[in-house]
């Protein structure tokens, strides 16, 4: 990616560390008064077994998923140029960071420190985990810092956070008695509402500057997407069953709407 001002790369929230750290705060408490709120009514208890086992299997490894994309977004900050796009790669990493640690309280709060032990076994282990630690194993490596954002924050985090966390958690589990699960992970889903944003206003000023960096966002997004694709399809296929196919081919058609109205 080549860029005349790497300057021109803005983040439409505005964040700087003020600002962003008193937005943290703020839905922080939020966070907080919801694992209160459940773990003091006893929601995690009432939950059916197969709805919390099937939560622990699913989310309690994506804690490793989360931990990738601090490092990812980490190597970014290092690596990319102008302060006001590593900035907001550093804000962003630390923000996986916190992810990793909500995924880590909801596996201790439904299955105490055996379901962290048991989520990392599958992580190492399990055949349905292996195409996506594959992934954010390869991502670990990418040198180029624009190619990484593009692999980790759009094509991985863009097919990953709508089908975990709105199609899985807020549609699957709680339509089934599993609204608790929606409440520990509001978080996940306010967050990547907000930084999408960013993303895609980064995306779509590189893709305007040159035909050439829109020839090379293409390659990388068609890259990246279809694999990303094919390794969150066994993780879906945990939850959702016969229907991961469906679920993940429309999650990939919005992620391809939402690359065209960024002009790639």
């Amino acid at each position: 990616i080549v860029m005349a001002d790497w300057y021109a790369l803005k983040d439409p929230r505005q964040f700087y560390y003020n600002t962003y750290t008193l937005a943290r705060a703020r839905q922080q408490e939020t966070t907080e008064a919801n694992f209160t709120f459940v773990e003091t009514r006893g929601l995690a208890d009432m939950l059916p077994e197969e709805l919390k086992q099937t939560a622990l299997k699913v989310l309690v490894p994506l804690r490793h998923v989360a931990w990738g994309a601090n490092q990812n977004n980490t190597f970014v900050c290092g690596y990319g140029y102008a302060a006001i796009f590593t900035q907001a790669c550093m804000f962003h990493a630390m923000d996986n960071l916190g992810i990793a640690q909500y995924l880590s309280r909801i596996g201790l709060l439904l299955g105490d420190t055996e379901a962290l032990d048991e989520g990392k076994k599958s992580w190492l282990e399990g055949d349905e985990w292996q195409p996506l630690r594959r992934y954010i194993e390869d991502c670990l490596v990418v040198r180029d810092p624009f190619e990484l954002f593009v692999a980790q924050n759009l094509a991985l985090d863009g097919l990953l956070y709508p089908l975990i966390y709105e199609r899985i958690v807020d549609g699957h589990l709680s339509s089934r008695g599993g609204s608790a699960m929606a409440m520990l992970t509001q978080f996940m889903s306010d967050w990547h509402e907000e930084t999408r944003k960013w993303i895609d206003a980064v995306l779509k000023t590189a893709a305007a500057e040159s035909e050439h960096n829109r020839s090379v966002l293409q390659e990388w997004t068609a890259k990246w997407g279809s694999r990303a694709a094919s390794a969150l399809l066994p993780v879906a296929q945990l939850a959702l069953g016969a229907d991961a196919d469906e679920a993940i081919g429309e999650e990939m058609a919005s992620l391809k709407a939402r690359l065209k109205k960024t002009g790639i």
